[in-house]
Order: structure tokens, then sequence, then C-alpha cells
């Protein structure tokens, strides 16, 4: 029964995918056609069709599953901490005090195999 259930939907799943294909491709065509019209009557035209493919697409096992992939992801960002003025200020001294300490170090080191390399050169 449910391997029936499963194969219904697979192929209502290609069915829907070709119907946002088409839209997709109705989308394209429409905005060359629709070349010489204002570029905002084009725009929200187009938006429109990708609202409607974006439904159409979210109808499908796979659309279903990255909608619950984008509430989940959502929700993991909610737990994250993050950090505070003081210590995002902090942060970014010590990233910059280590960038120009590492500098200073380059530079000097390529300084000091310069002048040795010129010496054994000429």
């Amino acid at each position: 029964m449910s391997t029936r259930a499963d194969s219904s939907d697979n192929s209502l799943d290609v069915l829907k995918w070709i119907v946002v294909a088409a839209i997709v491709l109705v989308g394209v065509a429409g905005n060359h056609y629709f070349a010489a019209e204002s570029v905002l009557y084009r725009a929200v035209a187009l938006v429109a069709l990708g609202l409607v493919a974006g439904f159409v697409a979210l109808q499908t096992v796979k659309g279903k599953a990255f909608w619950a992939l984008l509430k989940e992801a959502r929700i993991e960002i909610r737990k994250v901490v993050w950090p505070n003025r003081t210590e995002t200020t902090q942060t970014t001294l010590i990233v910059v005090a280590v960038v120009l300490v590492m500098a200073l170090i380059l530079w000097g080191l390529d300084t000091l195999l310069g002048w040795i390399i010129s010496k054994f050169i000429g």
C-alpha cells in the first residue's frame, strides 16, 4: 500500500516539477517578449511567477523536505549565542594586532632574505 502511494506521489512530483519548469520558461520568454515594457511591470510579473513556481515546488516531496530544513535551520540559529559589542570589539582588536605583527615579521623576513640574496648576486 505504501509503495503504491509513494509511486503516485513520485509521478505527481514529476508533473509538479514540469509545471515549475514551464512557469520558469514562461517567465523567461515573457520577459524577453515584453522587453519594450517597463522594467517595473516585468519585475512584478517575474516575482509573481517566481512565487507561484515556488509554491508549486514546495508541494513536492523535495520541496517539503527543503521547507523542513529551513525551519530547522531557523531553530538552530536561535540557539546561537551571539557575542555582545564588547566581545566583538576585543576580538576585532586582537585580530588587527595579530595581522600587524605578522605583517611586520613577514616584512622583516622579506627584507633580510632580499639583503642576503643581493649580497650573493652582487
